[in-house]
């Protein structure tokens, strides 16, 4: 199977979120973590992103099957890519709420506890500063929802079934 690597420049500034009270999307991913995402659906089912500080695997996107990881009161959603949900931990958002993340997909060992691992690819995490004119769209919007009652949320305003 042959991968290419996403390139930033491919993604919109703006994205619409139906349901959600924000246009401005806080996440994206390029091509090529779609192309993985499409791999370890098939394989593992319905998945879940969780952006953390990281101890074992640092700062890396780790990739769950859905309902194999705990949602905790301080982790914050931030949107969804390729159809599932993706959470960042509180005190990983209070450094990173100024910046877009894009989940990228690149050639190399996947995070020891994340489903990419055998795969030959790990997810990434790319960033841009937001500009002027969104942080003032996402500061009108006030913050995302926090904890697991926000999968719960945003399952009931997309029609997507989370656990």
């Amino acid at each position: 199977m042959e991968w290419k690597v996403g390139r930033v420049s491919d993604l919109p500034l703006l994205a619409l979120r139906t349901g959600i009270a924000m246009a401005v999307a806080r996440v994206s991913h390029t091509p090529a973590a779609a192309k993985l995402i499409e791999t370890l659906r098939a394989a593992n089912g319905d998945l879940l992103f969780h952006q953390s500080g990281g101890c074992c695997d640092g700062s890396a996107p780790m990739c769950y099957p859905l309902g194999e990881f705990k949602i905790g009161q301080r982790d914050v959603y931030l949107g969804e890519i390729a159809g599932c949900p993706i959470y960042i931990s509180g005190p990983q958002f209070q450094y990173w709420q100024h910046t877009h993340l894009i989940i990228d997909a690149v050639p190399g060992r996947g995070a020891g506890f994340s489903l990419e691992a055998p795969e030959g690819m790990r997810f990434l995490t790319r960033s841009r500063v937001f500009t002027e004119a969104e942080l003032d769209e996402l500061e009108r919007a006030g913050l995302p929802p926090r904890g697991p009652e926000a999968m719960a949320a945003v399952s009931l305003q997309t029609g997507h079934p989370h656990p």
